[in-house]
């Protein structure tokens, strides 16, 4: 863990303390600085952002009533998106996962951060990890995404290590077959245009 990520760790682990005093304003800290990444990771599990938003607000529901019963047993961003992980789960088994074609707001805000080449480096890679399935996706992100080690994405989907290894094995195996094609679907509209 390098030292940013200690110091984030501290922090987030003093707003917890807080939050186990009743602190509103920790858990509202919290939420901020979480809610982005979770965004992210959870749309790895569906693309429906009321499902995303539902999850992140039961995320923190609970994380507020059981802030005293972190032990620092993981990362405190460890405890949270294996929080996040499994509220997504429950909210996929209720509501079903169909995607939303298109959500303009999304659409909007990755258009105004995203240069046009960037924008489609990220639409290639996200083609290739809809490719994947579900807990292959989540490994991609929770690894490289969020930057967790195969520990922690253990700890976070609750399997063994093993099992996330296997998972990120066969995702790389399948992204290194699928995005070439796809890259070459991207190059092929781009020499029909004028």
């Amino acid at each position: 863990m390098t030292d940013a990520d200690s110091n984030a760790d501290a922090t987030d682990r003093m707003l917890l303390q807080r939050m186990s005093a009743g602190d509103r304003d920790a858990l509202s800290v919290l939420y901020r600085s979480y809610h982005g990444r979770l965004c992210r990771f959870l749309s790895r599990l569906t693309r429906r952002s009321d499902i995303i938003e539902e999850v992140i607000n039961d995320c923190f529901w609970i994380a507020w009533q059981k802030a005293g019963n972190f032990h620092g047993d993981s990362r405190v961003s460890t405890w949270i998106m294996g929080i996040a992980y499994r509220c997504g789960l429950k909210a996929l088994r209720q509501h079903g996962d169909e995607p939303v074609e298109s959500d303009p707001l999304r659409e909007e805000r990755s258009a105004a951060h995203d240069p046009g080449e960037d924008r489609e480096l990220r639409d290639w890679l996200a083609k290739g990890l809809e490719r994947l399935s579900v807990d292959q996706r989540v490994v991609v992100e929770l690894v490289y995404g969020v930057g967790h080690g195969l520990d922690e994405v253990a700890a976070i989907m609750q399997c063994p290590v093993g099992t996330v290894k296997a998972r990120l094995f066969y995702a790389r195996v399948k992204l290194r077959n699928v995005l070439p094609a796809l890259a070459g679907d991207t190059a092929s509209r781009h020499e029909t245009l004028p």
